[in-house]
């Protein structure tokens, strides 16, 4: 989609340096740029790699006003930001075609809003409420009483289970699964025999969602397992049943979230984190990659980095790794 600068700038709130007409095409890093390419620089020193390519315009920061330059700049407080902006207004997400395939299966009970996309094999049972400009694409399976909001996406083989709600504009990627049974069960003392604990609860995802591909989350035992607004989950991540995961939360790959652990706004979570049982994380801490969280710790600290198993703050942690340093020194 081709735009101009001006109407880039309105959009990222931005402010232009040179011809506001000129027209764009896409978004580019420095080096693979080509005519008619946006790309972005945050560091000072980046300036002239970008004003030398065949990039189209560069979105710079303030300390760009000062320089003399024929390729037009476009200047915001958080340039890789706006360029993330401006490439959503450039580029579409996907291929739009409204209808439904002649080979998904609709229950009669399903409420299709306007302009929804119902791809091949999708299979949708009964009493479903899908929201206007929703995206369903091939082999996607959704249970019974199942309610999708507005703008949403989800991408191949997904499958949702009964009674789960999704907000409006949430992105599910292929092969994810929500709303399936948690991993609960009591033990027989007698018999040894393990017995399943009811999986009766529900799944609550809200608005601006992003859940990767092979993620699975759980629904509830008896009460709701809940996704609030925002948050980002990376592909391969667990979600456990009763989880509550605050607004704003990214989660990297391969992170393992156990039953009734509560994460709170503005956490940052690594790859392949381990989170116990009935854990929480407080508001704005980050959880580096491989750390792990024993049952019913809390996390607290926030901005603060947390590393290691059992995870503490990372600069402890770090004089720690020191004195085995200087141990093993010794002993050899």
């Amino acid at each position: 989609m081709t735009r101009s600068l001006q109407e880039i700038a309105a959009f990222v709130q931005a402010r232009i340096l040179g011809d506001a007409s000129l027209q764009v095409i896409g978004v580019a890093s420095i080096a693979a740029a080509s005519a008619g390419d946006l790309v972005f620089v945050e560091d000072e020193k980046n300036l002239p790699p970008a004003l030398a390519s065949k990039a189209a315009a560069v979105i710079v920061g303030s300390f760009a006003g000062v320089h003399q330059t024929s390729k037009p700049l476009l200047i915001a407080d958080q340039p890789r930001l706006a360029f993330a902006r401006a490439a959503e207004f450039l580029i579409p997400v996907d291929s739009f075609h409204p209808g439904v395939h002649a080979t998904a299966v609709v229950h009669a009970n399903t409420k299709l809003g306007k302009n929804v996309q119902v791809g091949e094999r999708v299979v949708i049972h009964d009493n479903v409420e899908i929201g206007q400009g929703s995206f369903i694409a091939a082999g996607c399976v959704i249970g019974p009483n199942v309610s999708v909001g507005r703008d949403c996406r989800l991408y191949p083989n997904v499958t949702i289970y009964p009674a789960t709600r999704l907000g409006d504009r949430v992105t599910v990627h292929a092969g994810a699964v929500l709303g399936s049974d948690g991993f609960g069960y009591v033990r027989d003392k007698t018999t040894g025999k393990y017995h399943k604990f009811p999986q009766i609860g529900r799944l609550e995802i809200e608005d601006d969602v992003e859940i990767g591909a092979n993620s699975t989350v759980d629904r509830g035992a008896l009460d709701t397992t809940r996704i609030a607004r925002g948050t980002k989950i990376d592909n391969l991540v667990h979600v456990g049943h009763n989880v509550q995961i605050g607004e704003n939360v990214v989660i990297a790959a391969q992170t393992g979230l156990s039953g009734s652990a509560v994460v709170e706004d503005s956490v940052i979570i690594g790859g392949q984190v381990g989170i116990a049982d009935h854990v929480r994380i407080e508001s704005g801490a980050i959880l580096g990659a491989q750390s792990g969280i024993p049952s019913k710790k809390i996390i607290r600290g926030k901005g603060v980095v947390f590393w290691g198993t059992p995870a503490r703050p990372i600069a402890e942690y770090l004089k720690e790794l020191a004195v085995l340093a200087r141990l093993t020194k010794k002993k050899t």
